[in-house]
């Protein structure tokens, strides 16, 4: 069974996948990040200015894009496509509106869901989802907001 950890009520979903992608990266722990082909181009900017200090190796798949073989050592894929991913990853990361192909195949998933009305009414979808096919859901409010 799969073990999927909400986070909602995010301010700012890039800045706070930015943020989880860090913490996931000092942990070696390789993953996958999906969502729609636009969302992935933004994180993937996103990740290259987050932090001046720290560069988090991470690769763009989108479209059916085949990468030469030795990317798939990386860290970090961003993908429209998580089914499609070489290597063994066991967690997810969904910015995507609906449930990610593939999510199956990994032991972990974080899905993102943004404090917008329209994302939070996805997130509740998925959220039935997920407990419909019999998936452990557990909440996580994030704690993040605008920079005063």
């Amino acid at each position: 069974m799969a073990k999927v950890e909400f986070h909602h009520g995010i301010f700012d979903k890039q800045a706070y996948a930015c943020r989880l992608l860090r913490k996931a990266s000092r942990a070696g722990v390789p993953l996958v990040v999906t969502g729609d082909a636009a969302t992935l181009q933004a994180l993937d900017r996103q990740l290259w200015v987050f932090d001046e200090q720290e560069f988090l190796p991470h690769v763009l798949a989108t479209g059916g894009a085949s990468l030469p073989e030795r990317l798939h050592a990386t860290p970090i894929w961003l993908s429209d496509d998580p089914a499609s991913v070489p290597g063994e990853r066991a967690v997810l990361v969904n910015l995507g509106s609906g449930i990610p192909p593939g999510a199956e195949r990994f032991e972990r998933l974080f899905d993102l869901v943004a404090s917008e009305p329209e994302d939070r009414q996805l997130g509740r979808a998925r959220w039935k989802a997920y407990v419909a096919m019999g998936w452990d859901v557990q909440p996580h409010e994030a704690k993040d907001g605008p920079t005063p």
